[in-house]
């Protein structure tokens, strides 16, 4: 056993405990905008999908720029923590290693009525994925042998930012918007 074997395995266990702050944080963004979890009244009921991605489509509008953004932003450090914990996967591999969490994550706020199911959030999910796994792969080739401290300083640095920035969003007064179900009223003859 080598005297960096312990190092790398300490920062193994931290980059994975980093990474599962990381996950519990992204599904309370994901899930309840950072609110008090809670399950809407419409949970179990029938409602539609949005399938179409990106435009208006049935009674769901077309997706704005700023949520797409966020999306795309908040999926990043997936991708670095991927590429960081797994430097031998692919971009294909991450990707749907991505698309598996977006979808279960849709599913989930769907169920238990916090959003609705939309593509549109797959798509962009999972490109903000592989644009973070592209941060890792270019980081890689520029630094070498020491790309491993280096992506997981970086993921550890993003997990504590997020740490800090969602404690002061906590705090503050500003706040996504009250609890409220996402039901769609439909019209026509009910079956």
């Amino acid at each position: 056993m080598t005297s960096s074997s312990p190092n790398r395995s300490r920062r193994r266990g931290i980059l994975i405990g980093a990474f599962a702050i990381y996950l519990v944080l992204l599904a309370w963004v994901v899930l309840w905008k950072l609110e008090v979890p809670w399950i809407g009244d419409a949970a179990g009921l029938d409602r539609r999908l949005k399938l179409v991605p990106f435009l208006a489509s049935g009674d769901a509008d077309a997706n704005s720029p700023i949520e797409m953004t966020i999306n795309l932003v908040l999926f990043v450090p997936f991708g670095l923590f991927l590429g960081a914990l797994a430097p031998n996967w692919s971009w294909w591999r991450t990707g749907l290693a991505a698309l598996g969490a977006s979808l279960g994550l849709e599913i989930v706020q769907h169920a238990i009525s916090t959003g609705s199911f939309d593509t549109a959030d797959l798509i962009v999910n999972t490109a903000g994925a592989l644009l973070g796994w592209g941060v890792y792969v270019v980081v890689r080739r520029a630094a070498g042998p020491r790309a491993p401290v280096i992506m997981s300083r970086l993921c550890i640095t993003v997990t504590a930012f997020t740490l800090v920035a969602v404690a002061a969003f906590v705090v503050s007064p500003l706040h996504y918007g009250p609890q409220r179900d996402v039901v769609v009223e439909r019209t026509g003859p009910t079956p």
